[in-house]
């Protein structure tokens, strides 16, 4: 088995990571109001053009994976025939969904289903019964298979190149052999990492702009502080420490731990949420949902209302698809890095399966919460979200519950916890693509998961310091855009392989390649 600890710097994808990313992202700094404006009217091309487009291409990663999933495929060891799992299942899976959802899902679980109750789809009186139940539904489908699907589908085939072929290099250009060929060793494979390290910068970006306000918000509550920019990096700095330190100590010992950690603690806040609220409405609320969205799964996923010329999709379902697919490279990169000796079956069933389920019980129990305190008017929740904002509005939803006081603590600890795996999961992917020649049996050099580390947090401090947040967040999933093609060939690439290596195999409980592919 090679050396646990990979080789030096690439410089060859290092050095163009790092000017996309400072090319990108002074201009927005330097000039906010001209840059912002310019990548908005990109963004609103982009999905406005071409929404069509992210919405397809939703439904057929969805269609895609299940096929592989049940075909004879499914049954393709990630690995040699030797080869064991490297975490457990409970591990494997917590830091699967730790690392891909982060802090969006305790940020947007207490209020996404408020504002669906308010502004509906389908043309739906607003605040009606027919919009409570959509305002669920909706928030069991854009958080469940098509985001879990985006994020396996790249997985498969960067894992089959790595421990399947054994190829050298933890990257999508690696992984796009199979079509590109000897380009994926040029400028074309350098150019193609050089994009989605900016993908991961930027979408670090944005879980940074979801969580610095909420958690500053609730500690300024919590201990009667006024909320500062000193306030912003200080909280800031707790968590460059916290995901430095776990980055440090590499899967095993840090990023597994901590992600154990995350489920642990939400599992606790999500039962006391339960039996604090009406857990009847909560329960009766999640089964109907599932009805709702299952039966109306490819209506929702191909609605983009011509006529009726609503923004409703355009301004949920393709954003977040654009989101989660701005996203696919760097949880793909980092699932397979972890899925070594697991089936493609075994990948994904853990993602969209496992994930769906994560996801849907805290919609289900947070979600349906909040809708409750909404319907009842114990809350009006969707007065705060109007005037004051998400941060606001998940305080006053907190300071609903028992013993809010502790209850806001523990949450704030959650917060810190699971946005430290989303970073510590990114600067490890960032180490691994500008690491030379990293096999899936390694990991990267302390000293270049540190620089990314350190990298993350610099490019936050700037960017909530000198504004241009919300512009990278969205130029991040502009990204996504040209993403697309790119999973098509990682799709491509696979099937490819696929049909080369196993052409003459039978059906077996589990297909091996017999001799290393090189």
């Amino acid at each position: 088995m090679p050396d646990s600890t990979g080789d030096a710097l690439d410089l060859r994808v290092f050095v163009p990571s790092v000017l996309v990313i400072f090319g990108l992202i002074v201009p927005l700094i330097l000039f906010p109001e001209s840059g912002a404006a310019l990548v908005n009217a990109a963004f609103a091309f982009a999905t406005g053009q071409f929404g069509w487009l992210y919405l397809i291409a939703g439904l057929g990663v969805v269609v895609f994976l299940i096929g592989l999933a049940i075909s004879r495929y499914g049954n393709v060891r990630l690995g040699g025939a030797d080869d064991k799992p490297e975490f457990s299942y409970f591990s494997w899976v917590a830091m699967i969904f730790a690392g891909g959802i982060g802090i969006a899902i305790v940020n947007w679980a207490w209020v996404e289903p408020i504002y669906y109750f308010t502004s509906p789809p389908f043309g739906i009186e607003p605040m009606s019964d027919a919009a409570a139940e959509w305002a669920l539904a909706y928030g069991q489908f854009h958080w469940g298979f098509t985001p879990w699907a985006f994020y396996c589908l790249p997985a498969i085939p960067i894992a089959y190149s790595m421990y399947v072929h054994n190829r050298p290099g933890v990257r999508l250009s690696v992984a796009s052999r199979g079509v590109l060929g000897h380009h994926a060793d040029g400028w074309w494979g350098a150019l193609l990492d050089a994009v989605v390290v900016f993908g991961i910068v930027g979408g670090v970006g944005t879980s940074l702009g979801l969580a610095v306000p909420l958690v500053s918000q609730l500690v300024s509550g919590l201990f009667g502080i006024t909320p500062t920019f000193l306030l912003d990096i200080s909280v800031l700095l707790v968590w460059t420490a916290i995901f430095s330190a776990s980055v440090w100590f590499g899967l095993a010992k840090g990023i597994r731990i901590l992600s154990d950690i995350n489920v642990v603690l939400a599992t606790v806040l999500l039962g006391f949420t339960f039996l604090a609220g009406n857990s009847l409405f909560m329960i009766e609320g999640w089964v109907n949902s599932f009805g709702k969205m299952t039966s109306s799964f490819v209506t929702m996923s191909l609605w983009t209302d011509p006529v009726g010329e609503s923004t409703f999709s355009q301004d949920w379902t393709v954003f977040y698809w654009a989101w989660w697919i701005a996203y696919a490279p760097m949880m793909g990169l980092f699932v397979a890095r972890i899925s070594r000796g697991r089936t493609i079956r075994e990948l994904i069933i853990a993602e969209l399966v496992f994930g769906s389920l994560g996801c849907w019980m805290f919609f289900a129990v947070w979600g349906g919460y909040a809708l409750d305190l909404q319907i009842s008017g114990t809350l009006d929740v969707a007065a705060i979200l109007s005037q004051d904002g998400i941060p606001a509005a998940v305080q006053g939803i907190l300071n609903t519950l028992p013993m809010s006081g502790l209850v806001t603590a523990v949450f704030i600890v959650l917060c810190f916890i699971f946005l430290a795996t989303t970073l510590d999961s990114s600067a490890y992917v960032l180490a691994s693509v500008t690491s030379r020649k990293l096999s899936g049996y390694q990991e990267p050099k302390r000293s270049i998961r540190l620089i990314w580390a350190f990298l993350i947090a610099g490019v936050g401090v700037a960017l909530i310091q000198l504004g241009g947040l919300k512009a990278v967040q969205t130029s991040t999933i502009i990204v996504a855009l040209p993403m697309i093609p790119v999973l098509g060939i990682l799709s491509w690439s696979l099937v490819r392989w696929l049909r080369q290596d196993f052409a003459k195999k039978v059906l077996e409980p589990h297909l091996v390649i017999e001799e290393s592919v090189k």
